[in-house]
């Protein structure tokens, strides 16, 4: 009786540690603000969807590079590796692509790694960086870039705070959300994901007269941003090391 019950202590518990392994591979976690954080800083707005344009990091590589996928990997005697199917990405990637094979290298060093999951919480990243950076919360957007990134948009923010300007934004959603790109480059995973969201944002300055932007017009705005994590890190969040504007 008493090792029936042990056993199924045990069985239970390796369930939830499995469980518990697999949330915590999803991007980020929320810090406590349920409405998250956009004003990425005014540039050019002539000719361009973006209400505000974010300050930017190029990345090295392109998306989705094949070379930089399979760089570090080496599948061989991996049953893991081995047992992935060709269709594991069915509605994220198309099996053979540059993507795919992306995909394949990171799941293939992280056993617990969830395409679908990432993007979900990729989105809910997006749409608290974007409201932060247009609130200027410092306290919601350090723990989510990395340090290159989060200088580029503290800078931004203390010439706009200096100038006596600040952003109204009302964020409406985001209508998609897809991986572009997915490379591997020793232990260090990087995803890029092309993001479509309405929203809509002004600028104002000092005595909140508009200057840019429009407070009721709603925009569409596209950006491209990529997100890196090192798989041998015990820390499971994702952070943002990128962005720009889609062409």
């Amino acid at each position: 009786m008493d090792d029936g019950l042990n056993l199924l202590n045990i069985i239970l518990l390796a369930i939830a540690v499995g469980v518990f392994l697999k949330l915590r591979s999803v991007l980020g976690r929320r810090t406590g603000h349920e409405r998250p954080p956009y004003d990425p800083y005014s540039g050019d707005a002539a000719g361009n969807d973006k209400v505000v344009t974010l300050p930017k990091r190029h990345r090295d590589g392109t998306p989705g590079e094949a070379d930089g996928a399979a760089r570090g990997i080496d599948a061989a005697g991996d049953p893991f590796a081995e047992a992935l199917s060709p269709n594991r990405w069915r509605g994220i990637a198309e099996p053979g692509t540059p993507l795919a094979a992306g995909l394949d290298a990171i799941a293939a060093n992280d056993r617990y790694f969830d395409a679908e999951a990432f993007l979900s919480g990729a989105r809910a990243a997006y749409e608290m960086i974007v409201t932060a950076y247009a609130a200027g919360d410092r306290e919601t957007l350090k723990p989510l870039l990395n340090d290159e990134v989060y200088r580029g948009f503290d800078d931004a923010l203390s010439a706009r705070e200096k100038d006596g300007l600040t952003v109204e934004q009302s964020f409406i959603g985001i209508e998609k959300a897809a991986l572009k790109g997915a490379t591997l480059d020793g232990s260090r995973a990087r995803l890029t994901i092309a993001f479509k969201s309405t929203l809509t944002s002004c600028t104002k300055n000092a005595d909140s007269v508009v200057i840019e932007g429009d407070p009721v017009t709603v925009r569409e705005v596209t950006d491209i941003w990529t997100f890196e994590r090192d798989l041998k890190n015990r820390d499971p969040n994702w952070k943002l090391v990128a962005t720009g504007a889609s062409d």
